[in-house]
């Protein structure tokens, strides 16, 4: 249990424990024994329960008892005689319960023959049993589990079990299980508009009243912040998804290389990307919720994908491909592109709301019969330089930088978002009345505050006010850094997103960050400098799609997942940051336009021991599809085995320039004929020609 200090081990405990270890072995041979032999008598339903007994964590134990209750029960046909055979199941879970109140696999056989439904259910056995585990232990979560089960089982309404987390919060304000089970309840109601919770103000307006009470009455106790963390959330966001940004801007006008539009270096490969960002995950983007209109030949299968690192389904950031490789165009000509999402209840995000602001924009593009043939040519002739001292160009041309974001309008911002406003203004006065300057969850929640207002600010046509939001909010970061050095690393990664949010919310303070470049044969990129600013990871990524040279150098990013949005990227700097493995590098694999890749002074390969390299499936420990870059890897003498999440990053990305010098991999044998191999159309690798 939590809090209680261990005891040394005396020598008649050691003796006690491989007794008690050897007889565990014993009895886990015959249940495995008679698990095979598929044997349920009652001799050996005996010896499972001694196990169980024992040792409630022997899965294999609770699903030999499934196999032989189903055995046994087609065997009985009184019901009498069932009801028996339920009650001595739930009898083995009591006892298992009874060594280990946490058991998952105690708890799911429960579930389970509950659910085979197979004789009335005693309700009131259930609901005393969870009486006495509660009072033994509150905040037992696999109880609340239990009871929620119970309680959808049963049918009890949800407004009775809202009225029962109150009591038990009434008699505990540290019962974190009951603070998050009312939370579940709270949001059922609310999405079900049952009576009496019509009316989220006033539903919000009295839980803030009642965890400000727990607050001040334990600031040093944790259930209490969450719970208020959990209504900041339902108070600053939007209710719905709602689209904020997208690549193409509406209105712009793309080409390769015309100097009067956006420069587009993917139109070379023959693909044009559409980017759609929303304000929090989604699912269910496809050809009928996103209607795609062109004078192109367009498939009516187009695909939409999540641009995430995760395969939840869900994601911020939606993409799709216009292929128009097989335009033949003998002179320059234009076209155009509509997009269209109207109400759509296939566009879900993660809580079940549905999308329905209605949203149309379109853009326009050109192509030449030049730009048709100069598709196998690369325009990246010479070495790209990052030079740090090199000044940033102050002739910003305004059509080169697409900052037109699809912004929530003002008719949107409506009279709730004033009261959720007001609400918030009134929480931070409060917690700036709670002088405890040694409290890190006053300050972490006076600082989330301070950015909730700041968002719904962002939401409206005033950014000027966000100004102050922001400030006071980095300084409490740095507060927290020092108070609890424990999770630093959390706190940098917040801080970050408030420097990246105070970077790009205004155009007009975000163009001293800003350049052109011109390459040969190419319109000008538009080139972003955000180099020591102390950044650990990259926020605010809708606000950059239109970047096709980044500069992050001099920082301390240790991920880089939000990248992956910036489909237009061409050349990008992460040197001198603290990047541990290629794994962290997966976001890139996703920018198909990507040329130039600057990674000289990371730490890639200095741990030896470095988990980050299994966040993606390795082939060797997952069942991932055999590639045919490991056997061509495998016949240049490459150990596969020590470079897999190298090869899986190089053999996705198709770069013209790298630099890997600074990195402790370098220094092992064989990294450089990987690269080579896996990028074949790789012309500078660590500032050297490739031959």
């Amino acid at each position: 249990m939590h809090g209680r200090p261990r005891r040394p081990d005396k020598p008649e405990d050691a003796a006690a424990a491989e007794a008690k270890a050897a007889k565990l072995r014993d009895l886990q041979a015959q249940v495995l024994h008679n698990h095979h032999s598929r044997t349920y008598t009652k001799e050996a339903l005996g010896l499972s329960f001694k196990l169980l007994e024992i040792n409630p964590e022997a899965y294999t134990a609770w699903n030999y008892r499934k196999l032989a209750f189903q055995h046994n029960i087609g065997e009985l046909s009184e019901p009498e005689a069932i009801k028996s055979a339920i009650d001595d199941e739930l009898r083995v879970v009591e006892v298992a319960l009874r060594q280990n109140p946490k058991s998952y696999g105690a708890w799911y056989h429960r579930k389970w023959l509950l659910n085979q439904k197979l004789a009335p259910v005693d309700f009131k056995r259930e609901f005393g049993l969870l009486d006495k585990l509660l009072k033994v232990d509150a905040r037992n979560f696999h109880g609340w589990n239990y009871r929620r089960f119970l309680a959808r089982f049963m049918g009890v309404p949800e407004e009775e079990e809202l009225k029962y987390t109150m009591d038990k919060i009434s008699d505990n304000f540290s019962n974190y299980s009951a603070w998050h089970n009312r939370s579940i309840l709270l949001s059922n109601l609310l999405i079900k508009q049952s009576k009496g919770f019509e009316s989220k103000q006033k539903i919000f307006s009295e839980e803030f009243e009642l965890v400000t009470q727990a607050l001040f009455t334990d600031p040093s106790d944790q259930s209490g912040w969450f719970y208020h963390l959990w209504l900041l959330a339902q108070t600053s966001s939007p209710e719905n998804p709602q689209l904020i940004a997208s690549w193409p801007s509406n209105g712009s006008n793309l080409s390769l290389s015309s100097l009067s539009s956006i420069c587009c270096y993917s139109l070379k490969e023959g693909i044009l990307p559409i980017v759609l960002y929303f304000n929090e995950p989604v699912k269910g983007l496809s050809s009928s919720s996103v209607s795609l209109n062109s004078d192109l030949v367009v498939s009516k299968n187009i695909q939409w994908r999540p641009l995430s690192v995760t395969d939840s389904g869900h994601s911020n950031c939606w993409v799709t491909y216009l292929e128009v490789s097989n335009l033949e165009c003998n002179s320059l000509q234009q076209f155009s592109v509509e997009v269209s999402i109207t109400n759509s209840d296939e566009i879900v995000s993660r809580s079940g709301s549905n999308y329905n602001c209605p949203v149309h924009f379109s853009f326009t593009f050109e192509l030449s019969n030049n730009d048709s043939t100069a598709k196998d040519i690369d325009p990246i002739h010479e070495l790209i330089s990052w030079d740090f001292s090199e000044p940033l160009l102050s002739h910003v041309n305004p059509s080169c930088i697409c900052f037109e974001q699809l912004k929530i309008t003002n008719s949107l911002v409506h009279k709730e978002s004033n009261w959720h406003l007001e609400r918030l203004s009134d929480e931070i006065d409060l917690f700036r009345e709670l002088h405890d300057d040694n409290s890190k969850f006053a300050k972490l929640t006076l600082a989330r505050l301070l950015l909730a207002c700041a968002a719904i600010k962002s939401r409206g046509s005033s950014l000027v006010e966000r100004k102050g939001y922001c400030e006071e909010s980095l300084g409490l970061f740095n507060d927290l850094i020092d108070l609890d050095p424990s999770h630093k690393r959390y706190y940098e990664d917040e801080r970050s997103l408030v420097l990246m949010d105070q970077l790009t919310c205004d155009m007009e303070a975000f163009k001293k960050y800003c350049s052109v470049k011109a390459l040969p044969k190419l319109a000008p990129l538009n080139h972003v400098q955000l180099c020591r600013l102390s950044l650990t990871r990259i926020g605010f990524a809708e606000r950059l799609l239109w970047v096709q040279m980044l500069d992050l150098s001099h920082n301390n990013l240790r991920s880089i997942e939000g990248l992956e949005a910036l489909q237009q990227l061409v050349c990008l700097n992460l040197g001198n940051n603290q990047i541990s493995s290629f794994t962290a590098l997966e976001p890139l694999t996703k920018i198909i336009s990507l040329k130039v890749l600057d990674l000289s002074c990371n730490e890639i390969g200095t741990h030896p021991i470095d988990t980050t390299r299994y966040i993606c499936p390795s082939p060797f420990s997952h069942r991932v599809e055999a590639c045919e870059a490991f056997e061509e890897c495998r016949k240049k003498n490459i150990n596969v085995e020590e470079f897999w999440d190298a090869i899986l990053f190089f053999k996705h990305v198709n770069l013209v320039q790298l630099c890997l010098e600074g990195n402790a991999v370098t220094n092992k044998e064989n990294l450089r004929t990987l690269v080579v191999t896996l990028n074949p159309s790789l012309k500078w690798l660590d500032g050297k020609f490739v031959h």
